[in-house]
């Protein structure tokens, strides 16, 4: 199922409260959201997490995805373990455009200890509402995606 509108999330224990609000803002604004959770606050593990998110992105069945966890480093990299992800941690909103428009990321990860809610709401603003540009950056995808494939 190709789903144009649709963003999972999902994140790690300490960053429930920030990643219910993503879910709200971008629902707002006509996104799908399917958040995988977790429901409590209860001590989970952040890279099953990252790499259930990455697999709907990687099935197609969501457009892009957004993670969370403490610093955004470790969820991002389980995600990057799934082929055909390209998740990037951004905590400023120029990362968030310029992941999108020259490395075409498909995910989006944020540190809730790094960035406070103001301005992951804009991170994620920015990074939804670029597009990638294509032309040289493509060629450059095109060789992340075939290293990619050679350690398959």
């Amino acid at each position: 199922m190709k789903a144009n509108n649709r963003i999972v999330l999902s994140s790690d224990h300490t960053a429930l409260q920030l990643r219910q609000t993503i879910a709200t803002h971008i629902s707002e604004r006509g996104w799908v959201v399917v958040d995988i959770g977790p429901t409590t606050a209860e001590s989970t593990h952040y890279p099953a997490h990252g790499k259930a998110a990455a697999e709907f992105v990687a099935s197609g069945d969501c457009r892009f995805g957004i993670l969370l966890c403490g610093t955004g480093q470790g969820i991002m990299m389980a995600a990057n373990k799934v082929r055909g992800i390209r998740c990037g941690v951004c905590s400023d909103t120029f990362s968030a455009r310029m992941v999108r428009q020259h490395n075409d990321a498909n995910m989006l990860s944020l540190g809730v200890r790094v960035v406070g809610e103001g301005l992951a709401l804009e991170i994620v603003d920015a990074f939804l509402s670029a597009g990638f540009e294509g032309g040289r950056h493509g060629t450059r995808v095109d060789m992340i995606e075939a290293e990619s494939d050679a350690f398959s």
